[in-house]
């Protein structure tokens, strides 16, 4: 018996009719929809998701902006006199202190000087006294009128004279002593030193030798740029009563801000400084207004030209709300969360933000007080109306709260 092969044809028409019975079969299942309870499918429980309660409260403000570490002295050390170098006594990078040792300069020659100024305020010093000795003698004779006054004025005058040359060569001495001083290169601040300009056996010319530089780092100065915008709105914030900063604005114009630093491996520099100048007007290159903060460096641990994030802190919005960042997601209308509805029923809310820090969104628009805002499970829970089951966030570092432990604004 011989068994019939299936043709192309025959293949055509068997799935054309099994695809027929699934549309059939499809179409007579009721619609999920509006006829249903919810968006859940049917005898799925509702999902488990994760909800912040909100609270407006006094909220710490940040901002954060880049920054550059400075010198609070930078000091260019140099020869005040001509002379070879013999040699450089610091070590190159160490700190010192003021007054301590960094270059000799030959000083032979000068002690030479020293000798001979010296020798020339004994001479004049003889010729002072021989002129006080004839003044004393001629004196008397005056009061008998047994000399003329032209020899007695001749003697006052010889001894003034030279009263008045022993004051130049005794000038001359200190100048001489001066200059041999200056055969040994001292420190002028106490700071951290850099390398030596000259080496050993150089001629040096008096003002004209950079030796090294000396750059006192401890308080240490951080430069900054504040924005146009931030500094309007901030003025603004203030003068309306939303922020306030526990300190009062210095006569120079600058904030009362408490400076944290942050460093480039993301810690958080130990010790705290203060916000100590604000310049009065635009800077033409940067379009901002440039700023410098004074911090302690007890240790050195930071360096003059270190790339820093500085955080200004002591300012406080009041009945402020703060989400998690995670919380807020972009949608085609603008920034938004979900919050879940007292039926536990997913509802979209449009938020207006302001500035954000450590995960948290500072909301000033969109939200009240004791709304529950959905933080994670948007996978499992992402449409309005869908019934959820809402979980309690638990706060593992005091972060996601209604007030964040700090809201930054500026370099975002």
């Amino acid at each position: 018996m011989r068994i019939l092969e299936p043709t192309f044809k025959s293949i055509i028409i068997t799935t054309i009719i099994f695809a027929s019975t699934l549309i059939l079969s499809a179409c007579n299942k009721p619609a999920v929809g509006a006829d249903s309870p919810s968006h859940n499918m049917p005898n799925m429980p509702a999902p488990e998701v994760t909800v912040l309660s909100v609270e407006a409260k006094e909220l710490p403000i940040d901002f954060e902006y880049v920054g550059q570490t400075a010198g609070l002295n930078e000091t260019e050390v140099r020869a005040r006199i001509s002379g070879i170098l013999e040699k450089r006594i610091y070590e190159e990078g160490s700190r010192v202190k003021a007054g301590d040792n960094l270059f000799q300069i030959d000083a032979a020659n000068y002690k030479n000087q020293l000798l001979a100024a010296e020798a020339l305020a004994a001479v004049s010093e003889a010729k002072l006294n021989q002129a006080k000795r004839e003044f004393t003698r001629i004196l008397p004779l005056l009061n008998e009128k047994m000399i003329s006054q032209r020899s007695y004025d001749d003697a006052k005058s010889a001894l003034e004279m030279a009263e008045a040359s022993d004051k130049q060569v005794r000038a001359q001495v200190q100048d001489a002593k001066l200059n041999l001083s200056y055969t040994t290169v001292k420190a002028p601040i106490s700071g951290v030193t850099g390398v030596a300009n000259k080496a050993n056996g150089s001629l040096l010319s008096a003002n004209d030798s950079l030796l090294t530089t000396i750059i006192q780092t401890d308080p240490l100065y951080v430069n900054f740029s504040m924005s146009e915008a931030d500094y309007v709105k901030l003025s603004a914030d203030l003068a309306n009563g939303k922020l306030r900063i526990a300190g009062k604005r210095s006569s120079n114009g600058s904030f009362a801000f408490i400076v944290k630093l942050k460093l480039s491996d993301g810690s958080v520099f130990p010790t705290s400084g203060v916000m100590n100048f604000a310049s009065e007007k635009v800077n033409s290159t940067t379009g901002g207004f440039d700023a410098r903060a004074q911090i302690a460096n007890p240790n050195g641990a930071l360096r003059p030209g270190q790339f820093v994030r500085v955080i200004l802190q002591g300012a406080e919005r009041s009945a402020a709300i703060a989400v998690p960042q995670r919380a807020v997601i972009d949608s085609p209308m603008g920034k938004m969360v979900f919050t879940v509805s007292p039926e536990n029923k997913l509802v979209p809310r449009p938020v207006e933000l302001d500035g954000w820090s450590h995960g948290d969104w500072v909301v000033t628009k969109g939200l009240q007080s004791g709304d529950r805002v959905l933080v994670d499970g948007f996978i499992k829970a992402h449409e309005p109306g869908m019934l959820v089951k809402p979980v309690a966030l638990v706060s593992t570092s005091g972060a996601t709260s209604g007030a964040s432990s700090g809201t930054t604004s500026g370099a975002k």
